[in-house]
């Protein structure tokens, strides 16, 4: 039953649980106090991470939104702010369209205040989740021996595949964007931006040295797989990644980051374990030569297109062991979808060093 098995929502890093809505009525004013205390329509648990101040008129909290997000909180016509308002009996004011700052809620009842601010980060959240996300966690593949037999790969995979349905050069992904995603996000401001940095220096500090010893992953990148169960109708097809050694600890390090911005609230949970690989071919290219870092994000998700599969049979009989090259990977960076620097690769919002 949903009432025994609740959905749980992760908002600013606090597990909630999400509760069915019971209609409930309220006819005498005695009631009141008995309304705020039991007013559990959103969620039931604890609301003691953030500041809830009195004042001379009653109780008062802030929310620190991104601007982008103030117009699914106010609604068409104001409409959502004003049920808002009207269940919770506060007062919620939201700067003007565009202008950063904080909302601001106040009301003469603290579960009133609280309820409205649980109530409004579960809307927030609800329409961050509908965004094409902005950054990716990632590790560089481009090294030049690696781009050099990628496009070998290429080159012979089109001469020896080229009657094969679909398969053509537009597919192949840009040798100088190869990568190894850990994980995507949706950051709508520079102050997500900041923060996500931050919590990657953190990172450094509580597990990456350690897992490394402070020295850069020896890795090879090898073999290729897919991703649906045709062989006949691939989507997607990529390049193994792996540790030299043979050892966990590329896997482990892509783990604990992506478990540790979840836990933030800065990334979403999508699966359980990273999948370490890196796209080599991809069919959303077809159509779209910037979807290079779509191939991590799950079906259903925002901006997601129609694909056309190619038929892989071939390429996975005649390349399934191919080799592409050993790599160094010293560097985890916060990479901008959208973008390129000077080599090439997805513009860095920020990084850190694994030695």
């Amino acid at each position: 039953m949903e009432v025994l098995r609740p959905t749980l929502i992760n908002i600013g890093g606090r597990i909630y649980r999400k509760n069915a809505v019971r209609e409930a009525s309220h006819q005498i004013e005695e009631e009141e106090d008995d309304f705020y205390r039991e007013s559990a329509q959103c969620l039931d648990e604890p609301c003691d991470d953030f500041i809830v101040e009195e004042t001379e008129r009653g109780f008062q909290c802030t929310i620190d939104l991104p601007s982008q997000l103030f117009k699914y909180i106010i609604g068409k016509k104001g409409e959502t702010k004003r049920t808002l308002e009207s269940e919770t009996r506060t007062s919620i004011s939201i700067p003007r369209p565009g202008v950063e700052g904080d909302i601001v809620i106040s009301g003469q009842h603290r579960n009133g205040v609280i309820s409205a601010r649980t109530r409004i980060e579960l809307l927030a959240e609800s329409f961050r989740r509908k965004q094409q996300f902005t950054h990716f966690l990632s590790f560089a593949l481009n090294q030049p021996q690696i781009q050099k037999n990628f496009l070998l790969f290429k080159d012979e995979v089109l001469a020896k595949c080229f009657k094969d349905r679909g398969v053509e050069g537009t597919i192949f992904q840009n040798p100088a964007k190869l990568h190894l995603t850990i994980g995507t996000l949706v950051l709508l401001n520079e102050k997500e931006v900041t923060q996500a940095n931050e919590l990657l220096k953190c990172c450094k500090e509580e597990f990456l040295d350690k897992i490394t010893g402070s020295k850069p992953l020896q890795v090879k990148v090898a073999g290729i797989e897919y991703m649906n169960d045709d062989p006949a109708m691939v989507d997607v097809l990529y390049a193994k990644v792996e540790m030299k050694d043979g050892s966990e600890r590329l896997q482990l390090i892509a783990d604990r980051l992506m478990q540790k911005f979840i836990s933030s609230g800065l990334m979403l949970k999508e699966w359980d374990r990273v999948k370490l690989h890196a796209t080599i071919m991809n069919t959303l290219f077809r159509r779209d030569p910037l979807a290079e870092d779509r191939s991590s994000i799950s079906t259903g998700r925002p901006g997601q297109r129609e694909r056309e599969s190619f038929d892989a049979r071939n390429v996975l009989k005649l390349f399934t062991n191919f080799y592409f090259g050993d790599l160094i990977l010293d560097t985890v960076h916060l990479s901008q979808r959208f973008s390129a620097d000077s080599s090439g690769y997805y513009t860095s919002s920020g990084q850190v060093a694994l030695s």
